[in-house]
């Protein structure tokens, strides 16, 4: 844990421990923060499309864990804003955790299209990377290793959701390959990798978003509550 201009930054470890006691002790449970942080970020995007949705070209590059559920929450926000949105999932249904695999069947009765090849990230709008969070350890492989590659040479820009996907967000290594965000739209609270020499070049415009985490679960981090007095996100 460290602190910047009144603002705490949490480890991997610190991050896990806020979202099990606000899970655990004041039942907000993972739905619930993970339509927080969908909301947020679709709110985050329409920001960065100029505040109109309408008739915008956006892809949601997802995971199988629970930021790839927040990416697909996003994803549902935008096409109720009448966004032109595609989901590209970087994993196979049966290897998503349950509250994603959910969030997916939501999109598949809404007729959002679901692609896991044959995309030209180039004919976007907007790319939205949650294809991995903050637990990542290691270079990214497979499919979601190209997925990342193919983002970072679009020339699209690209809105990463919590950790841009290929950063280890208590170091702030870049492992190989990792997402170059145009903006980055953390939750909660900002992580400490964030604050590691040459990080920038991979977060952008750094965010901070409220997705509900309850005042005393800040407080007990040395977080004052007043991070969100004015706005919901935050630019740090």
């Amino acid at each position: 844990m460290q602190e910047r201009a009144g603002i705490v930054y949490v480890t991997a470890e610190e991050m896990r421990r806020i979202d099990d006691v606000t899970i655990r002790e004041f039942q907000v449970d993972v739905p619930m923060l993970m339509e927080n942080a969908g909301r947020a970020t679709a709110t985050m995007a329409r920001r960065m499309l100029q505040g109109t949705t309408i008739g915008k070209r956006v892809a949601c590059l997802v995971g199988g864990g629970n930021n790839g559920g927040d990416g697909m929450v996003a994803a549902r926000h935008l096409a109720n804003w009448g966004a032109n949105v595609e989901v590209i999932v970087g994993t196979t249904k049966d290897r998503m955790k349950s509250v994603p695999l959910e969030q997916l069947h939501i999109l598949e009765k809404m007729r959002i299209p679901i692609l896991s090849t044959d995309y030209a990230l180039r004919d976007y709008d907007l790319l939205i990377d949650a294809l991995m969070g903050y637990g990542l350890e290691g270079n990214p492989r497979d499919m979601v290793a190209v997925m990342i590659k193919d983002a970072n040479t679009s020339g699209r820009p690209i809105l990463a959701l919590d950790v841009p996907s290929g950063m280890n967000a208590t170091t702030g290594e870049a492992y190989d390959p990792c997402i170059k965000a145009t903006s980055t739209l953390t939750l909660a609270l900002p992580k400490t990798g964030f604050l590691a020499r040459g990080a920038s070049l991979y977060l952008g415009d750094l965010y901070l978003a409220d997705i509900s985490i309850p005042g005393k679960v800040y407080q007990s981090f040395g977080q004052q509550n007043t991070l969100f007095q004015k706005d919901s996100l935050l630019k740090i």
